[in-house]
């Protein structure tokens, strides 16, 4: 491990183990990493881009996230894992800092954290020595922390009473470089990149690629069917924008990131609509 890790990234990981308590993490937890291979870094497809460099970036270096777009100095993810960790990373390159995925405790088809998006890596057995997690989101200024070899985080997400699936995960955060070829131990696509550039280019990753059974919704009927819950789930506008990008009234992955691409709606409405999707939209 002291080969992989920086000076920056060996200091974030024992401040959490200096702390961690509770049995280890079992081994048949997964560790996954949730992502919409369809966005834009770089002048690209993101998984095209991940196919390109090998790597997988955080927030830090892309300035694409699937939640808040707040990795700058003094932003909030800044300050988060300042407390987090320590201030290991306060003065390090963007390079350095630490990917976030969750653990798949369910071991859920759709990885650990859909509402980060809808395919994931699956982390290889080998990433878990340099891995901290936390539990609630780290936005949320959790108390306690985790690693492999201390975590009683699942027994306090399943000690709780999660209202939202989509909040029914603990963050994980990767600390070094995720190498697709040698820490990543598969890909799970959504099937509706069935054919598409994005499954060319995830056939190149260097791991075993596969699907789940997909993420689709026709809008009018989820409305019917969840009238009271969808209406104040995100709110009506967000309710409005599913509707006015829904293709033929289907919201499907690559629907919203056409959406995204196209850059008609405001970012953050369409993070929303997919958590729509990811709601209600699971087949």
């Amino acid at each position: 491990m002291g080969s992989v890790l920086s000076r920056a990234q060996d200091r974030a990981l024992r401040f959490v183990q200096s702390t961690a308590v509770g049995p280890p993490l079992p081994a048949t937890t997964p560790i996954t990493i949730n992502f919409h291979p369809d966005r834009i870094v770089d002048g690209r497809l993101i998984m095209a881009s991940l196919a390109a460099t090998g790597r997988y970036r955080s927030q830090f270096e892309t300035g694409v996230s699937a939640g808040g777009l707040t990795a700058v100095p003094g932003g909030d993810r800044w300050c988060w894992e300042s407390r987090m960790f320590g201030g290991a990373y306060d003065h390090a390159p963007p390079e350095e800092r630490p990917v976030y995925g969750a653990l798949n405790h369910t071991g859920s088809a759709v990885g650990g954290s859909p509402r980060f998006g809808s395919c994931h890596l699956v982390l290889a057995a080998s990433v878990r020595e340099r891995v901290t997690m936390c539990y609630p989101d780290s936005s949320l200024e959790p108390a306690a922390l985790g690693t492999a070899d201390a975590c009683d985080l699942i027994s306090t997400l399943l000690a709780d009473t999660v209202e939202d699936p989509l909040d029914d995960y603990v963050e994980a955060q990767v600390h070094g470089p995720v190498l697709v070829s040698r820490d990543a131990a598969a890909v799970v696509l959504d099937p509706s990149y069935r054919g598409t550039s994005v499954e060319a280019a995830a056939q190149t990753l260097g791991c075993a690629v596969s699907w789940h059974r997909g993420f689709s919704m026709v809008v009018e009927e989820v409305i019917d069917r969840h009238a009271a819950t969808v209406a104040g789930y995100r709110g009506p506008h967000v309710l409005a924008v599913a509707q006015a990008v829904a293709a033929g009234g289907v919201l499907t992955p690559p629907v919203i990131g056409q959406a995204a691409r196209q850059g008609d709606h405001d970012p953050q409405d369409l993070k929303r609509v997919w958590h729509l999707l990811a709601r209600f939209g699971r087949t």
